[in-house]
Parts: structure tokens; sequence; C-alpha cells
């Protein structure tokens, strides 16, 4: 292995240091983003049992907070239960915001990745071609030994560059739909609170009225 990182010249750096990068970002992506630990079943269901059984306070909250993603976004509708419909929502949308945005870390450099592997390869065969064209006009095409090296340079750095582009776009791609999945499943679960909430009030407002 090293004899041929080594044949594919020093473009073959980068590449290596890509791979290492996207390897990287890949498998703590996969753990984070599990779906038992940003979107646990039980936790809709024990929220609710909280609220149903007036049992919901600060202590309750902040070890929601803490929990998971989904806690945050929940607790942050919990905490300003007590105001309007329309700042409950607010509060949720922001804190969604800044959840989603760790959720997405980390995918925009393996995307990039991604794009600039096949280029970095790409390099590599222009570089490669160019020593084959100087050695041509250094030494003529009667040597095939001296054109081997340039040859080769360019073929191992092509192979590589695309041997880490194309897994990191099949993986940039699936965190990307798992990470919209879950943005998916929080949105029902916050609207569901507010429904939830606001909706009793307003059914008991209209029954008192």
């Amino acid at each position: 292995m090293f004899e041929i990182v080594r044949a594919g010249g020093w473009l073959m750096l980068p590449i290596v240091l890509c791979s290492i990068t996207a390897g990287a970002i890949i498998i703590e992506r996969l753990w984070t983003l599990r779906y038992k630990r940003v979107v646990p079943a039980d936790l809709a269901a024990k929220v609710w049992y909280w609220v149903e059984q007036e049992q919901l306070d600060e202590r309750h909250i902040h070890a929601l907070r803490d929990s998971s993603p989904l806690g945050r976004i929940l607790s942050a509708g919990l905490s300003s239960r007590d105001s309007d419909r329309d700042v409950m929502k607010e509060k949720i949308e922001d804190t969604g915001r800044h959840v989603v945005h760790e959720l997405e870390r980390f995918l925009n450099p393996l995307g990039t990745i991604a794009a600039i592997s096949p280029l970095l390869g790409l390099l590599g065969t222009v570089i490669g071609m160019v020593k084959v064209f100087s050695a041509i006009q250094t030494h003529g095409v009667g040597n095939p030994t001296v054109l081997a090296g340039g040859i080769s340079e360019a073929l191992i750095t092509t192979a590589a560059g695309l041997s880490v582009a194309i897994p990191s776009l099949m993986a940039y791609r699936y965190l990307r739909g798992r990470v919209d999945s879950l943005v998916v499943q929080m949105e029902q679960e916050a609207i569901k609170l507010v429904e939830t909430i606001h909706g009793g009030e307003r059914r008991a407002q209209d029954r008192n009225s």
C-alpha cells in the first residue's frame, strides 16, 4: 500500500488526508444521528404523561433538555407553555434551528471532500501526463520505462480520488436523508405539543363561554 501511495506522487497526501477525514466524519455522524439518540421512542409519551398528570416542573424540563435533541426542542416549548401560542412556536422554532444546525455538523465538509477528491485525482492525472510528455521530449518514445512513471502516477491518483469520492458522496447523501427524516419527526412532535397545550386551553375556554 505504501508503495502505491508513493508511486502516486505528492498529490496522494491530500487524497489520503481526505479519506481519513471522511472516514472519521462518517463514523461520528452515524453514531450521533442514531434515531434512538435523537428522537427516543418513549420520550414523547413521557412528556404527555407529565403534562396530563400535572407533574411537569423545572426539574423535569431540565432533564428533558439534556436528554436528546428532541428533548431540547420540547423543553423549549414547555418552558414557555404559559405564553401565547405564537411565542411558544417561536421558542420551538428558534431552538429547532440550533438543533438542526448541530445535526448537520460536518456534513458540508463531507460533501466538500466528495467534490474535491476526484478533482485532486484529475490534477494528478494532468501532472502525470505532463511528466510523460516531458520524458518524451527528453528521451523520445523508444524507452517505455521512462514513460511508465508518469503514466502510473496519473492512473493511481485518478483511482485514489474516485475511491475516496464515491463512498464519501454516498455517505453524504445517506446522512443528509437521515437528518431530513429526523427533522420531520421532531417537527411532528413539536406541532403535537403546541396543539395539545394550546388546543386544550382553547377547548376549555370554549366550554366556559
